[in-house]
């Protein structure tokens, strides 16, 4: 039976950490989630967007060698690290792959390491309805723990665990109702996420350069009506002196004489326009009174949609 794929339960954003005998709090990894689903036969890895990821993880596809069960679906998140601490521009050095020879030099290069907190279907039947308590249970009954491959450890003290995060500058943590079902394709606040740094997926509209390379992008997100608003620029973060040559020969294709935005962007008299079209994911620390990013930096430039670029993901 081929598995048909599915669009994982999300967490809603939070400012106060839930608290209580039923509540429990993760790590919120800076990765990539990522389901695993094994018919018997075949096993895929699939994202949140249900894009097929198998070939980019291929260490993970013998599922004998870290599960028990005879057919299952998992849901977890692939994470990388940098030198101290999970990092999305690490990960998206695998995600983004999409050449067959490219992946084996790479599984070597950058490792990876599979983070499994839930279970969503087990040996023929869907356990949603179960309790994430139970469905807990279940994983450590047929999760065989490996380097590359943990079950997510539960945290009482879900403050506690909050500021340790903070102290080591990390995304942050998720609370969750140990009596909660599993709701596909659902999102509420059985599952509640805080983070230290906000992050959001927000398109370029347009550049600025310095000595004839790009050094900062114009970002901005969709509203309703589908107009694209100015949020901010950033020219800090994960990107490499080669990844700043590689946009700078991105946009020579994008360029365009309209603006794309519909207010005003603050860097308005150096910038060159380039049609929406380059997907970036963007960490910063609050919002200004105007509506713009507080200390934006880029983490990566993922292969992403642009109806993800919306104030709906705030």
């Amino acid at each position: 039976m081929k598995m048909e794929p599915i669009i994982p339960f999300e967490p809603i954003r939070t400012d106060l950490i839930p608290s209580g005998p039923d509540w429990v709090a993760q790590i919120k990894w800076d990765g990539v989630r990522m389901l695993t689903y094994y018919d018997g036969n075949e096993v895929r890895l699939l994202n949140r967007k249900m894009n097929d990821r198998s070939s980019q993880y291929p260490e993970f596809l013998k599922i004998s060698r870290y599960c028990s069960a005879s057919s299952v679906i998992l849901d977890g998140e692939i994470i990388a690290f940098d030198s101290s601490k999970p990092s999305f521009h690490e990960i998206m050095k695998r995600d983004s792959l999409r050449k067959k020879q490219s992946i084996a030099p790479a599984v070597k290069q950058t490792p990876v390491h599979y983070m499994i907190f839930d279970v969503l279907y087990l040996n023929g039947a869907w356990v949603t309805d179960k309790t994430l308590h139970e469905r807990q249970e279940i994983l450590e009954q047929m999760i065989t723990p490996h380097p590359d491959v943990q079950v997510v450890q539960n945290f009482s003290d879900s403050q506690g665990l909050y500021e340790v995060m903070k102290q080591h500058q990390m995304e942050g943590i998720v609370c969750k109702d140990l009596r909660s079902p599993y709701l596909i394709k659902g999102k509420d606040k059985r599952w509640q996420k805080k983070k230290i740094f906000r992050d959001l997926f927000a398109v370029a509209g347009g550049v600025t350069l310095r000595d004839g390379i790009v050094n900062a992008v114009l970002l901005g997100l969709y509203d309703d009506s589908g107009k694209l608003i100015y949020i901010g620029h950033a020219g800090t973060g994960k990107l490499t002196n080669q990844d700043w040559l590689a946009l700078t020969e991105r946009i020579k294709s994008l360029a365009t004489a309209r603006k794309p935005f519909h207010n005003q962007p603050e860097r308005m008299r150096d910038a060159i326009w380039i049609k929406p079209a380059l997907v970036m994911k963007v960490q910063f620390m609050e919002w200004t009174p105007g509506f713009t990013m507080r200390h934006p930096s880029i983490q990566a430039i993922v292969d992403g949609s642009l109806s993800e670029c919306a104030f709906t993901q705030i």
